[in-house]
């Protein structure tokens, strides 16, 4: 299977490409959108190219690099009561939502903002620079990743 590419969003505050990159690597949870858990449980394989996004952050943008490092499985913070992503209607033997692990690559010396993307040309129809797209999780054309590698230098 040919690698893919992805963006996964995540607000600094909650977990930013310094706590992965203290890390080494990281499950990719609490994620709760069903086009997202779709994409984690079925599309998102080890190798696959990821790009840290910060998002609500100052600025947004990409931040990182990672790989995948573990394909999709089911989500352990759905099955913990208490837990801020506990969902009582998914269940161990059938699981709702689903997780990746990745392992940190890199981090960018400077981030590429969400407008320097939007300036590129070449990154037109990459959907995180497209109006009301806010989902977490988004692939990422092969075309794609090699600009935005570009555009910080590598």
């Amino acid at each position: 299977m040919p690698k893919r590419y992805w963006l996964l969003k995540c607000e600094p505050s909650a977990y930013s490409i310094d706590d992965l990159e203290r890390d080494g690597s990281a499950s990719w949870e609490g994620v709760r959108n069903y086009q997202a858990r779709n994409l984690l449980r079925d599309e998102i394989k080890p190798g696959d190219g990821v790009l840290f996004y910060a998002s609500s952050a100052d600025p947004t943008g990409v931040s990182g690099i990672a790989e995948v490092s573990k394909g999709g499985y089911p989500d352990p913070t759905a099955f913990k009561k208490g837990h801020a992503y506990f969902d009582p209607k998914s269940k161990k033997d059938n699981p709702t939502w689903f997780v990746v692990d990745i392992r940190f690559v890199k981090k960018l010396p400077a981030v590429v903002t969400l407008d320097q993307l939007k300036a590129e040309p070449a990154l037109k129809n990459m959907m995180v620079v497209r109006k009301g797209s806010r989902l977490s999780v988004q692939p990422v054309t092969e075309a794609e990743w090699n600009t935005v590698l570009k555009m910080r230098g590598e």
